[in-house]
């Protein structure tokens, strides 16, 4: 493929992104998986239920092979996995705690991994009644509480919330292409220096150990999870860095950042995106078995192809105060996630050295380089990520 023809194609493909994300988001099929084994959970389910149907979603008694959205219920001592017959269905776990747990993350997290889902929603006791605690894959984390009273109001604030969720756009597939030039099988300047990046990082502390998924999940079950979630592993933080202006190196999933070392297993080109199939095009070296690119690899395209001047992208899950952020906390590998950071970014005075707060999440950092993001963020991130 020309030059000419890869710009060409990539204006094409950032223009139908943009078409797609214009429509209104589907309302869709919807189902109940699961016995409540409580009053209160049944009364939480039917409360949702009523909400989904009053907002336009269609209700199957039974799941079809392409249901969009799984309301699985289940005792919180007796997890139950729904298991997709469509990469599109979005599974929400839930249960409700007896008693408050110190540290709500840390004992939420794992129903994630119990149920195989996309989203937990923990009831748990308030002091006025239950809190709904929300909780996604990337350690996202918020509570809606209730009043007494006010049954309608607390429906529907936890259907504002679920509803951009559920109905994003994944794009998790990839296209592997054995067509990167030669002279770049053994990388180049560019990833020599997002290998170096990697190595600073995990010596700053900024990207911490993956959660323990492998203790709780059979190898069975984590093979499900790494397929579900589109990951070649679980660990958290990515670099890129821009090869033209159509093209450029990112982090593969789950690799150790800070040994980013071989081209197409640790670090991949990723020379476009497809928005029929979707997915992410990647040219890699012949001779390699390529492990999939990082998820976030459809925000940073977005970036690169709205931001040209960007050289550079780092994402890590921490926080600096004082900076912009996204509205909604749209999972990681949505077209719905890579606009709204885009479009954020173009409010900065100067988007090519921007810091942008990804809600209930992390940062995403730009820059001219790799080597002067890292310059200019060193000492500067705060570990702990706010939640609202």
């Amino acid at each position: 493929m020309t030059t000419e023809q890869r710009i060409f194609n990539q204006t094409e493909a950032l223009a139908e992104a943009l078409r797609i994300l214009a429509e209104e988001p589907e309302t869709g099929t919807f189902t109940i998986h699961g016995e409540p084994p409580s009053d209160q959970l049944r009364w939480f389910i039917d409360g949702l239920r009523r909400e989904l149907e009053r907002r336009g979603h269609e209700y199957h008694p039974k799941p079809i092979p392409d249901i969009r959205l799984v309301l699985s219920v289940f005792p919180h001592d007796r997890p139950v996995r729904y298991r997709r017959k469509a990469q599109a269905t979005f599974v929400v776990g839930i249960t409700e705690f007896p008693e408050r747990p110190e540290d709500i993350l840390t004992a939420c997290y794992p129903y994630l991994l119990y149920a195989l889902a996309n989203l937990v929603l923990i009831l748990i006791p308030g002091e006025q009644g239950p809190e709904a605690h929300f909780v996604t894959l990337e350690r996202g984390h918020y509570g809606i509480l209730y009043r007494p009273g006010e049954d309608d109001l607390f429906f529907a604030t936890i259907y504002e919330r679920l509803h951009p969720l559920a109905a994003s756009r994944l794009v998790i597939n990839n296209v592997f292409r054995t067509d990167l030039e030669p002279e770049l099988w053994n990388g180049d300047e560019i990833t020599q220096q997002i290998s170096r990046a990697g190595k600073r990082l995990e010596a700053m502390n900024l990207l911490p150990a993956p959660f323990p998924v492998h203790e709780l999940l059979s190898e069975e079950d984590l093979r499900h999870v790494k397929r579900l979630y589109g990951l070649g592993g679980l660990s958290y933080g990515n670099l890129s860095a821009r090869k033209d202006r159509h093209r450029f190196w990112m982090s593969a999933s789950g690799v150790n950042k800070a040994q980013l070392e071989v081209i197409g297993r640790d670090i991949l080109m990723v020379s476009g995106f497809d928005p029929t199939i979707p997915a992410i095009i990647l040219s890699v070296p012949p001779n390699v078995e390529p492990r999939r690119v990082s998820v976030d690899a459809i925000e940073h395209w977005m970036i690169y192809q709205q931001h040209p001047e960007i050289g550079a992208i780092v994402h890590v899950h921490a926080w600096m105060e004082g900076i912009r952020s996204t509205e909604i906390n749209y999972p990681c590998g949505t077209l719905e996630l890579a606009l709204a950071v885009s479009n954020t970014l173009a409010q900065e005075p100067d988007p090519t050295r921007a810091v942008i707060g990804l809600k209930n999440h992390g940062v995403t950092i730009t820059g001219r380089s790799m080597d002067e993001i890292l310059e200019r963020i060193e000492g500067k991130l705060i570990p702990q990520v706010p939640m609202s």
